[in-house]
């Protein structure tokens, strides 16, 4: 059975949140692409990786740098994300607004995630968030 475009978001932000680099990097196609346009070079996170295995090593070596952020804590119950499908059933647009408690108060911070898919896999994820995020 193929995994629905909100399954697939699920799972992915799970193994982000658990930093499984090995299980994220097995969502992606052989020669999938994750790429942060907004992103700098020379950056902690890599602005594009190419490739299950880059993207595996990428990912590995940026979760084992502590967090760039120790200041904030999750806060689910506020956070909110939506679906968008589109024409194109192996493409979806994920608009997200993930809420933080902080000592000076709450804040939020917006991302837009698109996935291509191909045969059940992420083929390109092109994520977009604010490049201080990954400091």
């Amino acid at each position: 059975m193929t995994a629905t475009s909100l399954e697939i978001y699920q799972r992915y932000v799970w193994l982000t949140m658990v930093r499984d680099a090995d299980a994220l990097a097995e969502m992606f196609t052989s020669d999938g692409v994750l790429e942060s346009p907004l992103l700098p070079a020379g950056r902690a996170f890599p602005r594009r990786m190419e490739g299950r295995e880059e993207i595996r090593k990428g990912l590995a070596a940026y979760y084992e740098r502590p967090p760039a952020r120790t200041d904030r804590v999750l806060n689910v119950d506020r956070s909110r994300y939506l679906v968008h499908t589109t024409a194109d059933p192996d493409v979806f647009v994920v608009e997200i607004d993930t809420a933080f408690d902080t000592p000076g108060g709450a804040t939020v911070m917006s991302l837009l995630k698109i996935f291509r898919m191909r045969d059940g896999k992420i083929a390109l994820l092109r994520d977009y968030f604010a490049p201080e995020e990954v400091d």
